[in-house]
């Protein structure tokens, strides 16, 4: 069996493209991977194509080797656009491999160790607040623009079953709500600094949020990039008395990250935007984390279990970053069963009404858990059909 055609092909995601990368084989069998094209990887899919030139003609099914010597042929450029390149090639090889076996993914890696995995609705209210026209006349959701709002969201994600959800910091005003970042652009801070009427909105939020969904809801706080250490710290002591699952924040520094690991009264989740092991290995051995984060689509699946191998052996649980479409979803869910120590997995509720009828076949979510696929590779393949009726346009 041999590589015999690479190309990648992008559904509207709304606010965000779907991209797939599509692998074929002389042997008729076609292996599928996701990937993210965000606004910090707008050339990934020319990086993938010079890439991908090199694996045409080999065996997909020895996936570990093409990917070894791809990441050789950049060892002077790692991680960035050349691993989560690599990554999409390797896990649309690991979807052949599996389908050539006539397994599920999770076979591939010894599991499933789990056949139905818990999760949690990410971003909940975040974009309802960006973007509240899309959502109301495209998604059919409604606005996000007091906190009477943000405590009927929290009623609706018990509603629709969730029993985890993860929100990121929303002041609201007599203007509307205001999504709140300064690690990022818009309303870049280069400071990152953290002000006392922006503390007081996030907890004004989060116990809105608290007061709509009642006690028994695991409340998870996302900060991302938006403050220093400092600040960050801040957060997590006005949030005690909310009872949080977890906060989560970002730190370039593991001795950084691990100090406010040691201020904060909760667990700290962290580390979603390193690459492989030798990136892991700094924070895991500073303690900076209780919670890892693994990106699949930026490691690939096979560095993702290592990876979670790595954190096992220091004691911490791994959560898939997955905030992306309908096949990174089974991509993170084959990842959750083939791993012992899974703490929980992401996914996004608020989406395109169209997000599922870009696979062949469409998982089974409810109750707060998401059904692993049976069927060999991912458990469905991308329906092409179905992506030219969506496609991406936006640029």
């Amino acid at each position: 069996m041999r590589i015999a055609r690479v190309a990648s092909i992008h559904a509207d995601g709304g606010w965000r493209p779907f991209s797939f990368l599509k692998i074929e084989t002389d042997a008729g069998l076609t292996g599928w991977s996701e990937y993210s094209q965000g606004l910090w990887s707008p050339a990934l899919p020319q990086v993938i194509e010079a890439l991908a030139a090199r694996v045409i003609g080999r065996d997909p099914r020895g996936f570990a080797t093409l990917s070894a010597e791809l990441h050789a042929s950049v060892r002077f450029a790692p991680g960035g656009l050349n691993a989560q390149a690599i990554a999409a090639i390797e896990n649309a090889c690991i979807d052949i491999a599996a389908k050539a076996a006539g397994v599920p993914v999770a076979r591939l890696f010894g599991g499933p160790f789990r056949e139905r995995l818990p999760l949690y609705w990410s971003h909940c209210g975040s974009f309802r607040a960006r973007d509240g026209d899309y959502f109301e006349t495209t998604l059919g959701r409604p606005r996000l623009e007091t906190l009477d709002d943000m405590k009927r969201l929290g009623a609706e994600a018990v509603a629709r079953g969730f029993r985890v959800a993860k929100t990121n910091p929303i002041a609201f005003s007599d203007k509307g709500a205001t999504l709140l970042n300064p690690g990022f652009v818009p309303g870049f801070d280069p400071g990152r600094a953290l002000d006392g009427a922006t503390l007081a909105a996030i907890d004004a939020q989060v116990e809105a949020f608290r007061d709509g969904a009642g006690p028994d809801l695991d409340i998870l706080f996302d900060a991302n990039f938006g403050c220093t250490p400092e600040g960050f710290g801040r957060i997590g002591r006005r949030l005690e008395r909310h009872r949080l699952r977890w906060l989560e924040a970002d730190v370039h520094s593991p001795a950084a990250l691990a100090d406010l690991r040691g201020r904060v009264p909760m667990p700290l989740a962290s580390l979603e935007t390193l690459y492989g092991r030798r990136g892991y290995q700094p924070y895991f051995q500073a303690g900076a984390a209780d919670v890892a984060i693994v990106d699949v689509p930026w490691n690939g699946i096979a560095e993702a279990v290592r990876i979670a191998a790595l954190a096992e052996a220091h004691e911490i649980n791994v959560a898939p970053h997955n905030f992306y479409g309908p096949l990174a979803d089974l991509m993170a869910a084959h990842f959750c069963a083939s791993v012992p120590n899974l703490e929980i997995m992401e996914i996004e509720a608020d989406d395109v009404p169209w997000k599922y009828d870009l696979l062949t076949v469409a998982p089974r979510i409810a109750d707060g858990g998401f059904d692993l696929p049976e069927a060999p590779g991912w458990g469905a393949d991308v329906n092409e059909a179905a992506v030219a009726e969506h496609p991406w346009g936006k640029g």
